[in-house]
Order: structure tokens, then sequence, then C-alpha cells
């Protein structure tokens, strides 16, 4: 069965910005979908949010899209990193992924420095899928259009680079991506 799993991002939850569009739509074209709302979504740490996907997630396959705003797509990319060596699985949308962030106070600096400083092993990564789409928007405030090159390097993202959407907030105006119903098929 296609499936797909949408990861929300920091402080964030399933009910927010896009991702109850997107729900709707996928479910439209037949996929069995799940929004998670991850632990401790205001202080965010890598092994919790890996180990509720771990918890939550019965199986995969190459039936299987992962869809990750922001530091969900980090939870993503760590996820995939532990699966088992010959699990496949058909594809990732990151929206506003991020590897180093910018502007930010000094508890929020602290929050992302295991995030950011913890280096991900992109060719166990690149073991379980090698179909990634990242969509940037060349005004978020905190994520420079700089990571879109890193994408590119370490994972071979295809990449989408956008005007005026910011963080891909409802507070932006962003209530709909349609790049991503056009990736996952």
């Amino acid at each position: 069965m296609k499936r797909v799993y949408i990861i929300h991002g920091w402080d964030f939850n399933s009910k927010m910005h896009w991702y109850p569009w997107l729900e709707a739509e996928l479910k439209k074209k037949g996929f069995k979908v799940t929004v998670f709302d991850m632990p401790n979504t205001q202080n965010p740490k890598i092994e919790e949010w890996v180990s509720y996907l771990e918890l939550k997630i019965k199986d995969v396959d190459e039936e299987t899209y992962f869809v990750g705003h922001s530091i969900g797509s980090q939870t993503i990319m760590r996820y995939l990193e532990k699966l088992h060596k010959h699990k496949r699985i058909k594809g990732c949308v990151f929206v506003a992924p991020w590897f180093d962030l910018i502007n930010l106070g000094p508890e929020e600096i602290r929050i992302a420095h295991p995030w950011t400083s913890t280096k991900i092993d992109f060719s166990r990564v690149l073991d379980h899928c090698n179909n990634f789409l990242a969509i940037f928007s060349r005004d978020d405030p905190f994520v420079h259009v700089d990571q879109a090159t890193k994408f590119r390097e370490n994972i071979g993202a295809k990449i989408i680079m956008k005007d005026k959407k910011g963080h891909f907030t409802e507070e932006e105006g962003v209530e709909k991506i349609p790049e991503i119903l056009k990736f996952v098929k």
C-alpha cells in the first residue's frame, strides 16, 4: 500500500500549516497518510524523535514516502540512517530543511546544537533512498539558501527554490505546497 509519513517542524504539531491540506490531498489519491505529533516539540532531541519514529512506524517499503518540514527533515534522515540494511523507500520531500540555522536566539542555539553538530551518515541514508526533493524559500528567516547546495551535494536532492514563502508556515501564508503532490506519485 502507498504510504506517506509526515513529520512536522520544531514547536509545531500535526494540525498546523499545510499538513492537514497535504494529508487530505494524499488520501484523495489513495495513500495511507500518517501525520505524527512528535514528542517534546518545544525542545526536540535527536534520540527522542528518531526513537519515536522507530516505535510508531511498523514497516517501510518501496511504496513509502516521507515528508519532513524543517527539523522533521533531519529526523527522517536520521531515521533512515538507522534502518535495516535491505529496506528501501520510494522518496522523501524536505520542506525548509537544514543542516545549519541562522538568526537564532541563545536558547534556540542550545536546542539546535546537537542537530547541527551531530553528523549524518549520508551513505547510510542513500542505502535506503535515492529520490529526494528539497524545497526552499529565498526569504526563509532560519534557513540560508546555501543549504540547497548542501542537500544537492550530500544526498542528490532535486531542489525547488521559491520566493516569499519564508519558513513555509501559515503565518507566512503557506497553506498548500503543490510541488509535494507532483513528487509523490
